[in-house]
């Protein structure tokens, strides 16, 4: 795939159930990669809902995914959106595609019900998250892992998704089943 700066505009933003293997190929390239370093070894969750682009001939070349998760929170236990796999084509990155995805995601995440999204990133992406709203957890994050619970090595961060929300809870996290 060859892109150029005027073959950018016509990407089309779509909404999609699960990607298919083929999906992730064509996304990736089979890039060992993809996601950088930091998930290695990690068992992810599947994502119900997807904001895709597609380019001018159909292809995909950025998507990310959304899905609602139990978290335990100290005492507390609340439904939250989880976000994530999200990536971008690597010609297209730099391009404002994450934007676009991004923004689409978080309007996706505001009609499944959850008052909060939580999001694990990289650290050196922990600034592009926080001008999107989102805010660091600072206590562990805990997820299953087939093996038992591990502790989340990523940064969690987590976004109000309507006004009037509520403040994320005080405490330990525990997310109910995979990451995200």
């Amino acid at each position: 795939m060859t892109l150029h700066a005027d073959d950018r505009e016509p990407l089309d933003l779509v909404e999609v159930g699960a990607l298919t293997l083929r999906d992730w190929v064509e996304l990736t390239e089979r890039d060992p990669d993809a996601f950088g370093h930091a998930g290695e070894g990690l068992v992810w969750r599947p994502k119900d809902r997807h904001v895709c682009l597609r380019d001018q001939d159909g292809r995909l070349v950025a998507a990310g995914g959304a899905t609602v998760v139990a978290v335990e929170v100290g005492d507390e236990r609340l439904d939250v959106v989880g976000m994530g796999s999200l990536i971008v084509h690597r010609e297209l990155r730099g391009t404002g595609a994450m934007t676009r995805v991004s923004d689409a995601m978080a309007r996706l995440a505001e009609s499944l019900g959850p008052d909060h999204a939580m999001i694990f990133c990289l650290p050196r992406l922990t600034d592009m998250h926080r001008a999107r709203d989102y805010r660091v957890i600072d206590a562990p994050v805990t997820v299953d892992q087939p093996d038992g619970r591990v502790v989340m090595t990523q940064t969690a961060m987590w976004r109000p998704l309507r006004s009037g929300a509520a403040l994320w809870p005080a405490g330990p996290v525990a997310v109910q089943g995979l990451p995200f």
